[in-house]
């Protein structure tokens, strides 16, 4: 809460009515649980783009209207406190928010010069950063705007050497630090190892630097390069962060890093599926090694980037999910939580499903998830019927309350019925007296087709009958999985889900499949694939052994050479 100075003229009825305004001005933006609240209460899903201000001045009035004109709902601004480059102003800010405003932007400001710390040189340490928030010509221009901005405190704060008790107690500091200047606003950290937690060392410290926030409204932000890599990867993180009850943000990420790939495709899927935000890096202006992360090419929003067009216009973009705050007129939902204290968990939020999933499973319509242990979960909040949700093989409880997306009740997270089943096999509801289609407690067989499960941004489903015959699950016990997760223009990318169905563990595997069409693989990581049509894909050398249950995937893209992404049978041994 701001404070006042007692000032002893004033009437009571006077006094009363500023602290009602005061109040009023500084509701601003608040977590729930892992959800992010806009002043109204509704929840909101981040749908942004970075802009790197700092470098390119001149550029920011235009490129904030280019970016709203893209259907984002958000931008993160890089700015600077003078330790690496100019230092941004007060005035500077101010019209930074303006713009934001004026283009219903949610306006994230963040200190740049933090990057790397312990290993860039001439980073500043986040106590610098700090310092920045509470000088008094910055927080004059962001008091009073707490509906509008969210105060990243500082940019990838620490390199890969810091370890967690400095990150922790540092991060924590440095939170402290504002709320003891009378900043009130919607706190955003982000994580260590240059942004992106390889070591989850922000996840397993989360709740000591949220319970250092007076106000319980600290959110944590993750960035994924070349550390998310495969779907894998991202899921992981995600889905485990999420478990720990906090509200995260993927605040930067693009195509590649430095030449090496980044899954961007299932970070736009997990994060659409979890209601997780996300903002691209960046508008335009990178250079050198990093020009292929520029969206806009030369601050031209008619000349998209390859990695501009996906981010914006693909099945999980900015375009087909972004939802402007309800504070800049954009429509509520029945997932809005109202309430006086930033710390209330809720449940109850709407999360959409993804829209770009494709799965074939080359066992045709045999699905199994008995396999899958359950001593990793917790059934206190499951449904009376006993059913959990495997989640990408970790087992969550499904939501009492919730009835979309994820929930947290009884101090863990759960998933809502509806969500789960929209997984592709082996995964979704297990146990309990019913199953859904795609993960059963038992083999079931069909009819001698296989079947293609599209997930589709109007909800609908369809499925398109095959005319090739059905296969079992390997003699091995294997069972592999085709899944196209996004397909854009000429190009699409997938992988391959390998899965051991049988009762011991398999030591090696091949996958096996060929396009009918004119699909060709161009790149794949996580295993060895020889071939040109029919290709093989066998297991690298930390991924071969499967005990039971147990589901690995490998990454596939490729070029569709004029016809559809193919979705074509494996076969595995």
């Amino acid at each position: 809460m701001k404070k006042f100075r007692s000032i002893s003229s004033l009437t009571s009825t006077a006094l009363l009515t500023g602290m009602l305004a005061a109040s009023s001005a500084f509701a601003g933006w608040s977590v729930s649980g892992t959800k992010v609240l806009d002043p109204n209460g509704n929840n909101f899903i981040f749908r942004g783009i970075n802009h790197a201000h700092t470098w390119y001045t001149s550029s920011t009035s235009k490129a904030m209207s280019d970016i709203a004109a893209t259907g984002a709902n958000s931008v993160r601004v890089v700015l600077s406190n003078g330790t690496q480059w100019t230092r941004n102003s007060g005035s500077e800010v101010a019209n930074i928010i303006s713009l934001c405003k004026a283009n219903k932007l949610v306006c994230v400001l963040e200190v740049h010069d933090s990057t790397g710390y312990g290993e860039q040189a001439t980073a500043t340490n986040i106590s610098k950063a700090a310092e920045y928030w509470v000088s008094s010509d910055i927080k004059n221009a962001i008091i009073g705007q707490e509906d509008y901005v969210i105060v990243n405190i500082a940019n990838e704060p620490y390199g890969n050497s810091t370890n967690a008790s400095t990150y922790t107690s540092e991060t924590s500091a440095a939170v402290k630090a504002l709320r003891n200047a009378g900043l009130t606003h919607l706190i955003m950290v982000d994580a260590p190892a240059w942004g992106q937690d390889w070591q989850g060392i922000m996840r397993d410290n989360a709740q000591t630097i949220f319970a250092a926030d007076s106000l319980s409204n600290t959110m944590f932000s993750v960035h994924m390069y070349e550390v998310y890599n495969t779907a894998t990867a991202v899921q992981n993180y995600l889905t485990s962060f999420q478990a720990k009850g906090h509200a995260l943000i993927v605040g930067e990420f693009g195509t590649e890093n430095n030449g090496n790939n980044v899954d961007e495709a299932s970070i736009l899927q997990y994060t659409q599926q979890m209601g997780i935000g996300y903002m691209g890096w960046s508008w335009s202006g990178n250079g050198g090694c990093c020009a292929a992360l520029d969206i806009a090419i030369n601050f031209d929003p008619a000349n998209l980037s390859t990695w501009g067009s996906f981010l914006i216009n693909s099945a999980n973009g900015i375009k087909a999910t972004s939802k402007l705050a309800t504070n800049f007129g954009g429509n509520s939902s029945s997932s809005s939580v109202k309430s006086s204290s930033s710390s209330l968990r809720s449940s109850s939020s709407s999360v959409a499903v993804s829209s770009s999933s494709i799965v074939r499973s080359s066992s045709s319509s045999f699905s199994s998830s008995s396999s899958v242990p359950s001593s990793s979960s917790d059934s206190s909040s499951s449904l009376a019927s006993g059913e959990q949700c495997n989640w990408y093989g970790t087992l969550y409880p499904v939501c009492k309350n919730n009835t979309s997306g994820w929930g947290y009740e009884n101090n863990k997270s759960c998933i809502a019925r509806s969500t789960c089943v929209t997984q592709p096999a082996p995964y979704g509801i297990v146990g309990g007296t019913t199953s859904s289609s795609v993960a059963s407690s038992s083999l079931r067989s069909s009819s001698s087709s296989s079947s293609i499960v599209v997930n589709s941004s109007s909800s609908s489903k369809s499925s398109v009958a095959n005319s090739s015959s059905s296969s079992s699950i390997a003699s091995t016990g294997l069972n592999c999985v085709y899944v196209i997760t996004n397909s854009w223009g000429g190009g699409y990318q997938g992988a391959i889900r390998v899965t051991n169905k049988g009762t011991s563990t398999i030591n090696g595997w091949t996958a096996t499949w060929q396009y009918s069409g004119a699909n060709r693989l161009s790149s794949s990581w996580n295993a060895n694939i020889t071939g040109t049509n029919p290709y093989t894909a066998t297991n690298v050398s930390w991924n071969g052994n499967l005990s039971a249950g147990q589901t690995v995937e490998f990454g596939i893209q490729g070029n569709t050479n004029g016809g559809a992404a193919e979705t074509p049978a494996v076969s595995c041994k």
